[in-house]
């Protein structure tokens, strides 16, 4: 089912968490409004407030604190980004020009600056130290697993267990966060709180699995961005992993070696080595393992409405293509 599908029953709310973004980002200085414009009009899924709206609509109710908490998570994710792409030199993201491509880096870094700290003016204003607590948290980790992935870049003896720290602190933390903050807000139980904490998590896991996983098997043209991105910035995944763990000692040579320079041209060599291993399939198996959890807590909620929409999410986070 497409994602537009399974999300149509809040589109009303998705609506007032844009609103929420156009407003907030509004600024006197043009070149913050040209690239604050582009990111967030740049096709991006809007996973993130997507969840969180749904969890705080399965035992509670979406208000208009949810649709500011949605859009701020929204900001946190789009600084990431905009500081990501600087980083890893990118030029394409969602088959669209990146914003340090276009403007610069200097720029790209400065707006991200200001989109992060625009964030934090909105929590103030919510005016709920459990909130504020929560997302200054997850802001601090998400940095830590980038410095933490940047000091993993080149280095193929990386293993699983590394891989998965960098992933919950990079990208799973932020879903965490989606969970946690639909119970607080709707002021639900510690139990049930911690409950939609696991549920992001898992999502979280999964969305960074597939991404991995399309970076060696997608389709350029519909993922947004080049294949082997990862290869040629020399990060360690979990499908070069498992190929290097079940690959010969010829071909877990080639892998390491270009992981260790980033050597895109082996690229076709690798593909080759990571179908021969199957490696693809075991990731595949590791994301349906976090659908399988996320649907035992999920079994334990009243059926209603939200509950099935998140399943539905949940599977299509699974099998998507982009």
């Amino acid at each position: 089912m497409p994602l537009e599908n399974i999300i149509s029953p809040i589109q009303t709310d998705l609506e007032s968490v844009n609103n929420v973004i156009r407003k907030s980002l509004s600024s006197d200085i043009p070149i913050i409004n040209q690239i604050s414009h582009h990111i967030i009009s740049s096709g991006g899924k809007r996973m993130r407030p997507i969840l969180h709206l749904l969890i705080s609509g399965m035992n509670g109710e979406i208000n208009e604190i949810n649709h500011k908490i949605a859009a701020i998570i929204e900001f946190i994710h789009t600084a990431t980004l905009l500081h990501d792409d600087v980083v890893d030199k990118s030029e394409k993201r969602r088959n669209i020009k990146t914003a340090n491509a276009l403007f610069g880096n200097a720029a790209s870094v400065l707006v991200g600056d200001f989109i992060y700290s625009r964030s934090f003016q909105m929590m103030v204003d919510i005016d709920n130290m459990k909130i504020m607590k929560i997302l200054s948290d997850t802001t601090n980790s998400i940095s830590e697993g980038e410095v933490l992935q940047l000091l993993n870049n080149h280095n193929p003896d990386i293993s699983e267990d590394q891989y998965f720290k960098v992933i919950q602190f990079k990208t799973a933390k932020l879903f965490e966060a989606c969970g946690s903050l639909a119970g607080i807000s709707n002021e639900n139980s510690p139990e049930i709180i911690d409950s939609y904490s696991k549920i992001g998590l898992h999502f979280g896991i999964i969305f960074q699995l597939i991404d991995d996983i399309l970076d060696y098997s997608g389709d350029s043209s519909q993922i947004g961005k080049n294949l082997g991105d990862d290869l040629n910035e020399g990060k360690v995944t979990l499908p070069l992993i498992y190929a290097m763990h079940d690959s010969n000692e010829q071909q877990c040579k080639i892998i390491k070696d270009a992981i260790k320079i980033g050597d895109i041209s082996r690229l076709p060599d690798i593909i080759e080595i990571i179908e021969e291993t199957k490696s693809i399939s075991k990731v595949q198996i590791k994301s349906e393992d976090h659908f399988k959890k996320i649907k035992l807590i999920l079994d334990k909620i009243p059926d209603n409405d939200f509950k099935r929409i998140i399943l539905n999410l949940a599977e299509y986070s699974v099998y998507r293509q982009n």
